[in-house]
């Protein structure tokens, strides 16, 4: 794709992408897709899709007590626990307001291992990366923001993101819809959103603005960016899904050039 090419003018030493077609499959690369990058919070898309699994298999359930008093796993995973954002400190009541938390994936991960003693790094290699021949990606830190993986292995997550086999429709739709409507809060980098729109791990785009996807991309896109300088987003208006990752940390540098890349990306994939 003619579109990825603008990443070659990007101030980052190295940067890999992957754009997906839901009926083509993959329609664009570019560079290493075999390199290695630190995921930071894009890990949760990771360790979430792993805890939905989980629920899928009777390990876990989503409306089960964890965290803080009056939390559920389904309250963690949507960033509705009220837990503070870098600790596992109560700064509100559940479903008070939409507190972007890498401490609650962390006790997130803790309860899961403790249901169904297994590491929780274990489970989420045995759940997600295996069955999608993920053989480059791994969960070496913090199940929040620890997990390293390629272009390549994150390609074929979003390709699962497209047409689902290890969760059911029903949780995916679950996992890709509103959970706590109505929740104000920050999105990291991007300031304050009313509403601050989050499924189960997956940032919704809604109607938010500013954000980190295009402004072509639909309502319907769901992903997530990590400060590591990277992204997945999967847009099922479009029927596309792009996957970028840099070894620039996320800044000012990277908000037009996302933007101007997923627009261009949109425009290119809907005429081929």
């Amino acid at each position: 794709m003619q579109s990825l090419d603008q990443i070659a003018r990007w101030p980052v030493d190295n940067a890999a992408a992957v754009v997906l077609s839901r009926d083509e499959g993959v329609i664009g690369e570019y560079g290493d897709q075999q390199r290695v990058f630190p995921l930071a919070s894009v890990t949760k898309l990771l360790c979430a899709y792993a805890v939905l699994v989980a629920t899928e298999e009777g390990a876990v359930e989503l409306d089960q007590s964890a965290g803080p008093e009056g939390s559920t796993v389904r309250h963690l995973l949507a960033h509705a626990s009220g837990l503070a954002f870098d600790a596992n400190r109560v700064q509100t009541a559940p479903e008070r307001k939409r507190i972007y938390s890498s401490a609650g994936y962390e006790v997130l991960a803790d309860f899961l291992t403790a249901e169904t003693t297994i590491d929780f790094a274990d489970y989420v290699a045995e759940s997600v990366f295996v069955p999608l021949s993920m053989s480059a990606s791994a969960l070496v830190g913090p199940a929040g923001h620890g997990a390293e993986s390629s272009a390549g292995d994150l390609g074929r997550f979003a390709a699962e993101l497209m047409r689902p086999t290890l969760v059911s429709p029903d949780t995916f739709e679950a996992a890709t819809s509103v959970q706590f409507p109505g929740l104000d809060g920050i999105l990291p980098g991007y300031g304050s959103q009313r509403p601050n729109d989050w499924g189960l791990g997956f940032e919704l785009r809604s109607h938010k603005s500013p954000h980190w996807t295009g402004l072509r991309n639909s309502p319907q896109t769901f992903g997530h960016f990590g400060q590591s300088g990277t992204f997945l987003w999967n847009d099922p208006g479009a029927g596309l899904a792009c996957v970028v990752l840099t070894d620039r940390p996320f800044g000012d540098w990277a908000k037009p050039l996302w933007t101007e890349l997923s627009d261009a990306v949109l425009a290119e994939g809907r005429r081929s």
